[in-house]
């Protein structure tokens, strides 16, 4: 049987990576720091996945196992040696920490084999798998960089799968939305790989990375922070709300009419695409909370990711951008007391002021017409 290492037993990883690793006929080692999973997977062997759906099918993942990425560090670099590939869904601010053991793992294995090892970083962020390799080239020496070069990939992906925060009796029981969609460049693939069941394969995934990000990532956080405003708990209670779904709806035809002008996406095909991220927000078998979705508004503030990025983008091609700036004043507005990014914000807000808070945050200029688009939404909002 083919041999996978996932980093990342969490809900994403068992729910999404680690279901379709294992239907796709390859053992699953998950690798993670949380002992009780790391006993339950071993002692099991598999583990139920729950869809959100109107019949709430079941289906058993098997072959599975795991290792203590704490304490079996020497047995997760062997098992690296050893396997057919290396997936990871840790939070790419966890990848530093596995870069070690994984740059170890690779030491072991070129000194018995030439066989080819795709190590593949399923994370929320443009160019995961570039960033992994190189953290883990970073540990490598020159000779052992250049043997890796040669049987070693890390082809970036793009992953999309809602799996709300949850609790149950079992803890390795995950429900997950019916959607999904795992997307691997495949001109970085090493040539003869065997695909797997459910992935679907491009040769430039740019498009698609941009294409989730600012939709899926971007309508997600629009929801969180506009239904946060509203008093909203969960991203289901926010979405029955129809004026708040049509504001989503307004900043998805923005990045919508920046990926269309920019990609060359399909408009009609485009508009069914945000229509179904619509649905999927709004899917009443899911529960999700407002301040999960909504979490770590810095990092959804920064100048790269789901906000700013296509707000410069339809700025610099003459396109509207406001709905975009009217959800980075709502995340300006996002005083959630236990998440740490939110609390520093509003410390942030209250030292310096709003509007050297958003130059702080998103690199825009006081003077940037975005930057000043932002102001006028923060003062209708507040």
């Amino acid at each position: 049987m083919k041999k996978a290492v996932h980093f990342g037993a969490g809900n994403i990883g068992r729910g999404f990576i680690g279901l379709l690793l294992s239907q796709a006929g390859y053992e699953v080692c998950f690798v993670d720091v949380n002992e009780n999973f790391v006993s339950q997977l071993k002692e099991r062997g598999e583990y139920p996945v729950t869809l959100a759906s109107e019949g709430q099918e079941t289906v058993t993942v098997t072959n599975v196992t795991a290792l203590s990425s704490v304490t079996q560090a020497d047995e997760v670099i062997a098992a690296i040696a050893e396997a057919d590939i290396v997936t990871t869904a840790v939070g790419v601010s966890i990848l530093k920490h596995i870069a070690g053991s994984i740059a170890k793992g690779i030491t072991e294995r070129l000194t018995v084999s030439s066989a080819p090892l795709h190590v593949i970083a399923c994370e929320n962020a443009i160019g995961g798998s570039a960033q992994l390799k190189e953290l883990v080239y970073a540990q490598l020496d020159e000779e052992s960089r250049t043997k890796a070069d040669a049987s070693i990939a890390f082809p970036n992906a793009a992953v999309d799968r809602i799996v709300p925060l949850q609790q149950h009796e079992d803890v390795l029981k995950v429900v997950v939305e019916p959607f999904y969609e795992w997307v691997i460049d495949s001109s970085q693939m090493i040539s003869g790989y065997t695909p797997i069941g459910g992935v679907h394969y491009v040769e430039n995934l740019d498009p698609y990375i941009e294409r989730k990000l600012f939709t899926v990532n971007t309508g997600h956080c629009s929801a969180a922070y506009l239904g946060f405003l509203r008093g909203y708990e969960t991203i289901q209670q926010a979405m029955a709300d129809e004026q708040l779904t049509s504001l989503v709806r307004e900043v998805l035809l923005e990045t919508g009419a920046v990926l269309v002008s920019k990609h060359g996406f399909d408009q009609a095909e485009h508009t069914k695409y945000i229509d179904k991220n619509l649905e999927r927000f709004r899917n009443p078998s899911l529960t999700d909370e407002v301040s999960r979705v909504g979490r770590s508004p810095i990092r959804k503030l920064s100048p790269n990711d789901r906000l700013v990025s296509p707000a410069l983008e339809a700025h610099e091609r003459g396109l509207s951008y406001a709905a975009l700036t009217r959800s980075m004043a709502g995340a300006l507005l996002f005083n959630v007391q236990d998440d740490p990014e939110a609390v520093e914000l509003q410390a942030s807000i209250a030292d310096i002021g709003v509007e050297a808070t958003v130059t702080k945050y998103t690199g825009l200029a006081a003077d940037h017409d975005t930057h000043k688009s932002v102001m006028v939404e923060y003062n209708k909002l507040k």
